[in-house]
């Protein structure tokens, strides 16, 4: 199994990225796995309380069952992974049976943060765009998909969001196998992952 992490700060096109790769390769053989699956279960807080979690330190992220679970797929058997609710900031009691697949894609704004997660991955991949084009995808994304206002956006950016990106999130760039320049479609570096990819299935 081939284990690939793609990290970047928010809004700065992971999920398009990560897109762009599997496009192309054969159906059935790459698996996803997301970081926002695995934020912490807070369900012994109240809303009120789960709503002022800073959400974009690398403590808001259950590494463990992450760790774990990747290594359940390595060794070849499925795992339970949890759904999150964004408007509830919080797991559901849902989870989703994930297969192991040739290829399993780990993506989330703060997977190279663990050195435990990083040691597990194969490629790392770190997917860049500028802090004004991010900050106009995570305004349009928040509010429109989930729930969110102006005012609590922009504050929780601002308060937050910046601050964690500049202090965990930027610094991850150096452990990065490959950077791709994500503020237009980037044919190039995707086309060299795709093949990296298709070497290692061959």
């Amino acid at each position: 199994m081939l284990i690939i992490g793609i990290a970047g700060g928010t809004g700065c096109g992971k999920t398009t990225v990560v897109s762009q790769i599997i496009n192309e390769l054969p159906k059935g053989e790459v698996g996803i796995i997301s970081q926002d699956s695995y934020y912490n279960d807070l369900s012994h807080l109240s809303y009120a309380e789960r709503a002022n979690i800073n959400f974009d330190h690398p403590q808001a992220i259950d590494f463990e069952l992450l760790a774990a679970h990747l290594a359940t797929l390595r060794s070849g058997r499925p795992i339970e992974q949890p759904v999150y609710s964004f408007p509830e900031h919080n797991r559901t009691k849902d989870t989703i049976l994930t297969h192991p697949r040739k290829v399993m894609i780990v993506e989330g704004i703060l997977i190279m943060t663990n050195p435990m997660i990083r040691e597990m991955f194969d490629i790392k991949i770190y997917v860049h765009a500028d802090s004004d084009e991010r900050l106009i995808r995570r305004l349009k994304r928040d509010i429109n998909e989930r729930g969110r206002d102006l005012q609590e956006v922009l504050n929780r950016y601002q308060n937050t969001l910046k601050p964690m990106h500049d202090q965990f999130i930027e610094p991850t760039k150096e452990y990065a196998d490959i950077i791709i320049p994500n503020n237009k479609y980037n044919t190039v570096a995707v086309d060299i992952v795709r093949t990296i990819i298709n070497e290692r299935l061959a």
